[in-house]
């Protein structure tokens, strides 16, 4: 992974007070998350069970880096398609290769409103975007879609009545059919947005793949958040009315590759994405 376990976690500033809202006695999804795509924002209880996983099936971190090339790949896709306006939910900690650096290096009039819980990729993401006007984190549970599009970090930068899209990668795994229903809360964001917005989902799956996911998944029971899988039926289902621009709903490294040779890879990822059209 490139980071020895010896190094130093990253220090939380007591006087931040994003800061006490952070559990550093269990393992986090954002912060292994960032752990596997090289990033240094991880603790060390993070590194461990990142690490078991890793032991479990390496595949793990090939799953994390094909989602951040899919990120890219789908941010440029909504950019070429009319879209300036971005929020993501469960935005994680800003490792390199972002929603903002990738929009903004298309337009720079781009604007990104990011959503996490974990406040330590709370705290990362404003030291991150301090400097950056057209780009803002917001600290709140994603289930609670009132809080979040009122937030002035979100309503005060995105305009509803134009097109939005809506980024929910590597999220809704993280919350169980009862009681939370993924698929109602991305239906009442969905809801919000203007017609010609883009819903984009990435979500892990044991169909067909040669990676252990139901071993993966059940090592997550520990950490502050434990990982579900669906089927790509289900997957479907938290689209709602959106229509998956092609090729549809499909493996990670098969929707719309920079090399060709990626797509003949991709069944063996564990992991769905698609890019939706609101209606």
């Amino acid at each position: 992974m490139g980071r020895a376990m010896s190094e130093p976690d990253w220090q939380v500033d007591s006087r931040d007070a994003v800061s006490q809202d952070i559990d550093l006695e269990r393992p986090s999804a954002a912060r292994m998350y960032d752990y596997w795509l090289g990033g240094a924002a991880s603790q060390a209880v993070d590194r461990e069970l990142a690490d078991e996983m890793i032991a479990i099936d390496p595949g793990v971190v090939e799953i994390a880096r094909a989602n951040r090339s899919f990120l890219r790949r789908a941010v440029r896709y909504c950019v070429a398609n009319g879209i300036r306006q971005f929020l993501d939910l469960g935005s994680g900690i800003p490792t390199v290769g972002n929603v903002h650096e990738v929009a903004q290096q298309v337009d720079p009039a781009c604007r990104i409103a990011y959503v996490d819980i974990d406040g330590i990729a709370v705290a990362h993401s404003r030291a991150l975007l301090r400097n950056n006007p057209l780009a803002t984190i917001t600290q709140a549970d994603l289930r609670e879609s009132r809080t979040v599009l009122s937030a002035p970090t979100v309503a005060g930068l995105l305009d509803f009545s134009q097109p939005v899209a809506l980024l929910a990668l590597m999220v809704l795994q993280y919350f169980p059919d009862l009681p939370d229903h993924p698929a109602d809360i991305l239906a009442r964001y969905r809801a919000h947005l203007a017609p010609g917005s883009f819903l984009l989902v990435s979500h892990v799956t044991n169909d067909e793949t040669a990676i252990d996911m139901s071993a993966l998944a059940a090592a997550t029971a520990g950490a502050s958040t434990h990982a579900h899988l669906r089927s790509r039926a289900q997957i479907v289902e938290l689209l709602g009315d959106a229509e998956p621009v092609d090729p549809g709903v499909v493996a990670v490294q098969a929707w719309r590759p920079d090399d060709p040779r990626q797509a003949r890879a991709g069944a063996l990822t564990g992991c769905y994405v698609a890019v939706a059209k609101v209606p």
